[in-house]
């Protein structure tokens, strides 16, 4: 019955690989030993990351230091991402990081900005949050350490953005000292165990075989293991999200770096502004049933920040997710697993979350169908509120005169999600599903700015007198307002503490 892994293989390197090898390293140490394969001539996706605030767990577990980590990868700082154009041609919002004014008496602050509103006496609603009115001054700084427990300053929300394929040379540099051996070469086929249909091993076109206990899957798209060998099968949601092309392209840096990501609604889809230290990522993330690649492209060079540093590189892709990310000895992560288009930063985060649920099903060498199960349905849900959070943005638009943006706000959606924006509709509210990735401030957020707007709030609010509301609301504004000047421009922050 003890029978434990004792050799894993990741197949592939780039984001997924390497923090599925970094992360594998640290916790299981030299009880089990790891090697990744990976080919310099496939070489991998994304000329920029961006990311959400839950990898600074992720870093955490690995004890890596936050600044070298930053200087490293040419990383800059994120609060937010500014939604431009998306609602309708000339609106903007920031979905913001972190907190909205605080709550009271069990009702979120939102609840008594809505009443306020409707007297007459609210501001927009990102004034009351740090992250989106430090975004929007181009202000930023990490958690303040000798800020009082209530200051908005001691617990600030942030992500970054960095080099994909330095962060992946970052990743590299730690699991390789930590015992991980790299191999380089394409992998040719792949020999199954004859009695259970187990992966036995993988063989190169150089004829070296190479054998494991445990296969992770970090293959792309291509899903080599997952899909090729085993077929997994996939679950299409392009019905939902149309999307199923993007072009890449970096340009020379322009300016004080921004403190968040840019995402700009064009006639088919959307363009990405991901700003580094040494330049900023772009992409046009579009629908190939309303967009040609070439009308595509001359819209991504048309509206770059610089000079571009290359030809835009295009990639194709069908968002959805695998539908067993787990069989017999195989786990797929990142793209392998499925594909998240990237409008609210995604990748990264279900990456390290299927790292984090691998370890915590970690299998013996028979890898139990009990776990196999319970990894595959976690995964599952955990994409279906995802995939809903990406839909609203696409579903809940005004833009006239687009073909593209009318199918979105005219196709049917999840009931899911149909739900969540009756419930917020009706009355504000919002109900997070277990321990979705999206929790009520980031729902609020992005159904204020594509123009939902609740008819009443909750009744409790009644409660505080208008006058106290007033007083409230402006003494909510004045900390925040306070806070964002006491925080350095973010370009400053970046030369005193982690300039690469």
């Amino acid at each position: 019955m003890n029978d434990p892994i004792k050799s894993i293989l990741v197949v592939g390197g780039g984001t997924a690989g390497w923090m599925a090898a970094a992360a594998l390293a640290k916790v299981l140490g030299d009880g089990c030993a790891i090697r990744l394969v990976e080919s310099e001539e496939i070489g991998t996706v994304g000329v920029g990351e961006a990311t959400v605030p839950h990898l600074s767990l992720f870093n955490r577990l690995l004890e890596i230091d936050e600044a070298e980590f930053v200087r490293q990868t040419q990383g800059t700082f994120k609060l937010g991402i500014q939604f431009n154009d998306w609602s309708r041609p000339g609106e903007s919002y920031i979905h913001g990081f972190g907190t909205i004014g605080h709550d009271i008496a069990m009702q979120p602050f939102h609840q008594f900005w809505l009443k306020a509103r409707k007297l007459g006496f609210a501001d927009d609603i990102g004034a009351y949050s740090l992250n989106t009115l430090a975004a929007s001054h181009g202000r930023f700084m990490t958690s303040a350490s000798d800020a009082p427990a209530n200051s908005p300053l001691a617990n600030i929300a942030y992500a970054y953005h960095f080099d994909a394929g330095l962060y992946a040379r970052y990743l590299r540099g730690y699991a390789e000292k930590r015992g991980v051996q790299r191999t380089e070469g394409k992998i040719a086929h792949t020999v199954l165990r004859p009695d259970d249909g187990f992966v036995e091993s993988v063989v190169l076109e150089s004829g070296e075989r190479l054998q494991a206990d445990l296969f992770i899957d970090c293959s792309g798209f291509r899903g080599l293991l997952i899909e090729q060998t085993l077929h997994a099968g996939y679950e299409d949601w392009t019905h939902w999200l149309p999307c199923d092309r993007a072009l890449a392209v970096a340009c020379e840096k322009v300016g004080p770096p921004t403190p968040y990501t840019r995402s700009t609604a064009r006639k088919a889809g959307w363009q990405w502004r991901i700003p580094l230290q040494h330049r900023t990522g772009n992409g046009y993330v579009y629908a190939s049933a309303h967009l040609s690649d070439d009308e595509a492209a001359a819209s991504l060079l048309a509206n770059l920040d610089g000079k571009a540093l290359g030809d835009p590189r295009p990639l194709r892709f069908v968002t959805g997710r695998r539908k067993r990310s787990w069989s017999r000895n195989v786990v797929a992560l990142g793209l392998a697993s499925g594909f998240m288009e990237p409008l609210e930063s995604t990748s990264i985060f279900m990456i390290q979350s299927g790292i984090s649920r691998l370890l915590s099903l970690f299998p013996r060498r028979d890898c139990s169908q009990v776990l196999q199960d319970r990894f595959n349905r976690e995964s599952a849900w955990e994409a279906e509120r995802i995939r809903d959070f990406l839909i609203l943005h696409y579903h809940v638009n005004q833009r006239e005169g687009d073909p593209f943006w009318q199918q979105c706000r005219e196709m049917a959606i999840p009931d899911s999600l149909r739900e969540n924006i009756a419930l917020f509709h009706d009355t504000g509210s919002f109900f997070r599903d277990g321990n979705e990735m999206f929790g009520l401030v980031s729902w609020v957020q992005v159904m204020l700015g594509q123009g939902i707007m609740p008819e009443r709030y909750h009744t409790l609010v009644d409660q505080m007198p208008e006058q106290d509301l007033r007083h409230f609301m402006q003494s909510v504004r004045n900390v925040v307002e306070s806070c964002v000047e006491a925080m350095p421009p973010h370009e400053a922050f970046i030369a005193r503490h982690c300039a690469a």
